[in-house]
């Protein structure tokens, strides 16, 4: 034994040197940012369970930068796969879906008791009917726009109506429910977007023919990124507000062109 020993190391080096060094993942570095988006979402859940509002609501914020960074990496780096799209479903269901709705919850439904538990819950429940769409629909066909309203996009809003709104709650004395008038119905029309099959602008690739294609588009989303670096928690509803109220626009142009006039429906490139 104290012979073979010596060889049966020297072997084993000598295979373990032959064995090249696998490199890294592209996968790795979107699935990274994905995480990223997931912890601040739970973060968020956890500073709104403490009282912590604020913190928890920006972390929201956060969380959707991270969703689009992880979306920019992973076309950057060629590295979409169906792991990073699965994985990217579950973290923006928590962070987008879960944590607007503990955020609203704790906020201001939890005053309506059971019917304000089913209120909170739509964010979460059709969040993840959209997402379920979008990983069916990506299989098949690549579209230059969503269908249906983006869910960091309602998370946003609803984490924007609260920094907003939330020290001047004098704005809303004059209404019989106070700002129960105003979230009910907002909570409502974003969560039934979110399922609908209404056009929304995508953010276009960073290549030469989507650039060209979309300059128009790609213009726009940097004065939303401008508007919100300017003015903040109010400039989040003024910059989706806008974006929400386009694609209502163009999909009431779409659906008046297809049932009123003889023209067949036009793609949404097209109406943009």
């Amino acid at each position: 034994m104290s012979m073979k020993y010596p060889v049966q190391k020297f072997r084993f080096r000598r295979r373990r040197e032959k064995k090249k060094r696998k490199p890294i993942p592209r996968v790795v570095i979107p699935s990274f940012f994905t995480l990223m988006n997931l912890f601040c979402g739970f973060l968020s859940i956890i500073m709104v369970a403490e009282g912590n509002f604020i913190f928890g609501a920006w972390l929201i914020v956060i969380a959707g930068l991270f969703d689009a960074l992880d979306g920019f990496m992973a076309r950057l780096a060629n590295a979409t796969s169906e792991f990073g799209i699965e994985l990217d479903s579950i973290s923006d269901v928590v962070s987008f879906g879960v944590a607007p709705g503990f955020l609203i919850y704790n906020f201001a439904l939890y005053e309506l008791a059971i019917v304000g538990i089913i209120l909170s819950a739509l964010p979460p429940i059709c969040g993840a009917i959209r997402l379920a769409r979008f990983n069916v629909d990506s299989k098949y066909a690549t579209f230059d726009f969503y269908k249906g309203l983006p869910i960091p996009v309602q998370a946003a809003m609803l984490a924007g109506f609260y920094l907003t709104f939330s020290n001047r709650m004098e704005l809303f004395e004059g209404f019989e429910h106070g700002v129960l008038s105003f979230i009910i119905p907002t909570i409502v029309l974003l969560s039934f977007l979110m399922v609908s099959t209404i056009p929304f602008d995508k953010i276009p690739r960073f290549d030469r023919e989507s650039i060209k294609k979309h300059k128009s588009r790609l213009i726009l989303f940097f004065i939303y990124l401008i508007i919100i670096a300017i003015f903040q928690d109010i400039g989040l509803m003024i910059a989706f507000s806008f974006f929400i109220l386009k694609g209502l626009a163009i999909g009431l142009y779409i659906f008046w062109k297809s049932a009123f006039t003889d023209e067949e429906e036009e793609q949404f490139e097209q109406s943009t």
